[in-house]
Formats: structure tokens, C-alpha cells, sequence
């Protein structure tokens, strides 16, 4: 089946990637729209993180205030070019994070960065919890991991379900915008204030 500019175009508005890209992706799924578009992911999110290992030294700091003024978020994304740190895509990710930090209330950015006497304290509350529930030895540490990735999913704003697509992480997010862009993109820090909390 022959692909048409058009359906190349369409591609192209969708994904952001690029016109060869786009027409090989259509090519290899007999020119199924949705097909190509996770291809594209596919091969996006792979070349990303090929990526991850580059210095992302540019970026942004922004602020959100959630309407109400009563939840407010300081935040700094990172990628490698101030090019791209100036582009509308990048600005909207970059809201969408703090605006996902808000409303979530992660505490951590990822997993490495919550402290191992917070993860020991919490493993031991599990651990007391499970072994009240009289289940099996045999299943025990299976049934603290899970909720073990729980608590992280709830903490750690990369592991949270997205909250405009929930099943999607905010790390999924972030990848996808660095396939779009061909950089390493990184959530370095932020801080969120809540009127009346310390």
C-alpha cells in the first residue's frame, strides 16, 4: 500500500518526529495510523534512553500557582540545549509537571531519592501489617514488595500515575518529550508549598 504525504504529515503532527521517520514507521505497519504512532514511541523512548546519559545543563525554572492560591510549586527541568529549553513544548512540559506536583503531592523526584530510613520505616510498618494478616512466610516479601512500589508510586513524582492520562507515569511523559525532542530531559528538583504546612 502506497503511503501518501498526507498520512506522512498526520504522522508527523501527532509524533513530532521526523518525515523519514514517519514514512518508515507508516511503511512498516501497512500505513496503520495508531500502529505507527507506538512504533514511533517505541523507537523514541529506546533512542531516549540511549540519551539519558548526557549532561542536561539547560532548562527551566518555573512556578505554578494552583487556582485558589493555597498549593504553589518551584520547579527545575532540565534538558542539553537552551533551544529547546525556549520552545512551547518544553514550557508546557515543564507546567504539566509542576501542575502534576501539585496536585499529587509527590515528595521526592524518584525512588534513589527517598531516604533509606524512610524506606526502613515503612518496610517495617508493611512487614507488621502482612504478618497480622496471618498469610503464608512463602508470600510474605512478595506481598511488602508490592506495596513497597506502591508507596513509591505515591511518593516519587516519576512513578505517579499521570494526572491527565492515569495509565501513564509522569516518567512516561518525560520520555516521550525527549524522543519529541532528541534530548535527555530531566526532572531535577522542586518544591511545593501548601498554605499553612511547613
Amino acid at each position: 500500500m502506497p503511503i501518501t504525504a498526507d498520512q506522512v504529515r498526520q504522522l508527523r503532527e501527532m509524533t513530532g518526529a521526523g518525515m523519514m521517520e514517519c514514512k518508515k514507521a507508516l511503511a512498516d505497519t501497512a500505513g496503520d495510523l495508531e500502529k505507527a504512532v507506538d512504533a514511533l514511541r517505541k523507537s523514541g523512548a529506546a533512542k531516549a534512553e540511549k540519551r539519558s546519559g548526557r549532561s542536561a545543563n539547560e532548562g527551566r525554572v518555573d512556578a505554578y500557582i494552583h487556582p485558589g492560591n493555597r498549593v504553589g510549586v518551584l520547579i527545575e527541568v532540565n534538558c542539553e540545549t537552551d533551544f529547546v529549553a525556549r520552545t512551547d513544548e518544553f514550557g508546557d512540559l515543564v507546567r504539566n509537571v509542576a501542575m502534576q506536583v501539585a496536585a499529587a503531592g509527590a515528595e521526592y523526584v524518584r525512588r534513589e531519592d527517598v531516604p533509606a530510613e524512610r524506606i526502613a520505616r515503612e518496610r517495617e510498618i508493611l512487614s507488621a501489617q502482612v504478618e497480622a494478616s496471618g498469610k503464608p512466610a512463602a508470600i510474605v516479601e512478595k506481598i511488602i514488595e508490592g506495596k513497597l512500589g506502591r508507596f513509591f508510586a505515591e511518593v516519587c513524582l516519576l512513578e505517579q500515575p499521570y494526572i491527565r492520562d492515569d495509565k501513564r507515569t509522569v516518567a512516561d511523559i518525560v520520555r516521550d518529550a525527549a524522543a519529541k525532542t532528541g534530548e535527555n530531559i530531566v526532572v531535577r528538583r522542586f518544591s511545593r508549598f501548601r498554605l499553612g504546612q511547613d
